[in-house]
């Protein structure tokens, strides 16, 4: 079978739908954080707070029926009015605000492109287990159940003086507001302004490649245009709101921390230190690439890598820049020349954020927590723009988007 063409956008567009909500008292209680920062005990923590929380939708339990099952809660819950489409196709506008978090940003169907098109860029490679987990999650409930987070340059003003469709917060005291768009004029205003920007995926690579390739596959078996040539995305001015951008830590269980600081002294120099906080602090003043090792018996900062063992591992078709990232040195010297192993989703695990909780893992698991510092955000933006990507779980932007509160499922799009 050839392959189907797949259609060409000419710039930037949100695509008006209509959105399905939850009708219940507290919103708040509803929603959860992205799927991918959702432990096993926050689910239940989660679904304490409402049994019908939207978790039960995007991480369904079980093995053999839980993206069916996912289905089926979403059928069920629509019956039952449990959630409830919108009459008017929309733009949302979306803010949250609270202690040093302040975003507002415009959530709509944007329109599938090719990374070659340069209009939506992502930034970080993706890998094929969490693409085929969404992917079927995605085409069984045949809905978008999470918005994307995308940031440009330069966007219209978002002031609403309406009273918003939800005004909730959740527990890590973020008030979060949600509006809609109607008016077919405003909209069309706003994806003029739209049209010539260019979008850089902050958070969702996984879900963008998902998106891309239930438009492929839906197109294959013959089915056309239809809501598979949209995907749910939140678009974010970062010039009138930069981002926030975390490091992602890692775990490697079954590594000793003696064993990982042995190997890395015969190509980096490895300081020893008692505390935790006093190793952080030494991270942070040391010069890149630098990583911190944690476990259960201590902690050890590399730094200053041989220059003619690191030149040797980098890959020479990528930019210097490339190659300086911290998460490039990890991925191409560290894991594989320094302690044998390859960057994946079943050898090395993924902790956001928090480095204490990286060693705690790494303590539960008798292995190694490998401790980042973020990357910059013009280095970032500038791999992107060359056409390059960093290596997955390399970046973590926010204020991330609440998922829950407000879905699109292809039947009401």
């Amino acid at each position: 079978m050839a392959t189907p063409e797949l259609p060409v956008p000419d710039g930037l567009m949100l695509r008006p739908f209509r959105g399905v909500r939850f009708a219940v008292d507290d919103p708040a209680k509803v929603t959860s954080p992205p799927y991918d920062l959702i432990s096993d005990s926050d689910v239940d923590e989660l679904l304490d707070l409402h049994p019908d929380n939207v978790v039960r939708l995007i991480l369904p339990s079980g093995s053999d029926r839980r993206y069916d099952q996912a289905r089926d809660t979403l059928q069920e819950w629509l019956a039952k009015g449990v959630l409830v489409p919108d009459d008017t196709p929309g733009l949302y506008v979306y803010e949250q605000s609270g202690p040093g978090v302040l975003q507002r940003g415009l959530i709509g169907d944007v329109c599938l492109a090719d990374p070659s098109q340069g209009i939506v860029l992502p930034h970080e490679n993706v890998m094929p287990g969490p693409v085929a987990d969404r992917l079927a999650l995605m085409s069984t409930t045949q809905a978008n159940l999470e918005p994307i987070f995308l940031l440009y340059s330069g966007g219209p003003d978002l002031s609403m003086t309406d009273e918003p469709l939800i005004d909730t917060q959740t527990s890590d005291g973020v008030r979060h507001r949600l509006w809609a768009i109607t008016d077919p004029g405003a909209i069309a205003n706003i994806n003029a302004h739209l049209h010539d920007k260019q979008a850089l995926i902050a958070d969702g690579h996984h879900r963008y490649a998902t998106y891309r390739e239930l438009q492929r596959r839906e197109r294959a078996a013959g089915r056309g245009d239809g809501p598979w040539d949209f995907g749910l995305a939140l678009l974010v001015d970062s010039d009138a709101y930069p981002p926030d951008l975390k490091a992602i830590h890692r775990v490697i269980p079954g590594l000793p921390l003696s064993e990982a600081a042995a190997r890395a002294k015969g190509s980096w120099q490895v300081h020893d230190f008692d505390s935790l906080p006093a190793a952080l602090e030494a991270l942070d003043d040391a010069t890149e690439p630098s990583f911190l090792l944690g476990g259960e018996d201590g902690f050890h900062l590399m730094t200053d890598p041989d220059p003619l063992q690191l030149a040797h591992a980098m890959p020479a078709e990528h930019s210097d820049r490339w190659n300086s990232l911290n998460t490039a040195v990890l991925t191409e010297f560290v894991l594989p020349k320094v302690w044998g192993m390859q960057d994946d989703e079943h050898s090395v695990r993924i902790v956001h954020h928090d480095a204490a909780a990286a060693v705690r893992l790494a303590v539960e698991t008798q292995g190694t927590a490998v401790i980042l510092r973020a990357l910059a955000v013009g280095d970032v933006l500038a791999v992107a723009a060359e056409g390059e990507r960093v290596p997955r779980k390399s970046t973590s932007f926010g204020p991330k988007p609440r998922t829950g509160l407000v879905l699109r499922t292809f039947d009401i799009d």
